[in-house]
């Protein structure tokens, strides 16, 4: 509410025969207005909807041990997270005679370019990319590898998370200690 103050401004002349005139004052009371904010505060809480989480879709297969999946060499890509964001990958199957021909390291920086090439080169239909996380990795590198096969647009179905073998693990780590990788 807005009020007017009427009062006399006290009558005083300033100098021979001129009247000061009267000076109104106005005082506004806001009262009202903090009212109004919280209700228009409690509007919006009440009508705004909160945003949903989002996560990635995955779909896993079943454990079912009858139903295994055969998969050809030549579509196959091993990734391998190691730790200080390291990846190491393969294509097919090890062979020991091959070892260091075949067992490669890169980052997640050229991760992405490796499987658009393989994702290129392979039908679809063989295609299979195995992800394996070595015991020192972070649960981060094994949300970016999947954020990579999300962004590569591989299909559900032809990326894996498996354990990695006793065999894989040895080659990280002798990988890590040539490389002095702590």
């Amino acid at each position: 509410m807005a009020e007017m103050d009427t009062s006399s401004g006290g009558g005083h002349k300033k100098g021979p025969g001129v009247k000061k005139s009267k000076k109104l004052s106005t005082r506004v009371d806001l009262t009202p207005m903090v009212d109004l904010g919280f209700l228009l505060i409690t509007f919006f809480v009440f009508t705004t909807t909160m945003s949903q989480s989002t996560a990635m879709k995955m779909t896993e297969p079943k454990d079912d041990s009858t139903q295994i999946l055969k998969v050809k060499n030549s579509g196959a890509m091993t990734i391998l997270l190691g730790k200080g964001d390291q990846v190491y990958y393969y294509y097919g199957q090890l062979e020991a005679d091959k070892l260091s021909e075949q067992f490669k390291s890169t980052s997640f920086k050229e991760i992405r370019e490796l499987i658009v090439a393989k994702k290129k080169a392979t039908n679809i239909d063989d295609l299979m990319f195995i992800i394996k996380s070595d015991k020192e990795s972070t649960f981060k590198n094994a949300i970016d590898i999947l954020d990579e096969m999300s962004i590569c647009t591989v299909p559900p179905g032809h990326y894996a998370e498996v354990d990695i073998t006793e065999t894989e693990d040895l080659l990280i780590r002798k990988t890590e200690e040539a490389n002095n990788i702590k």
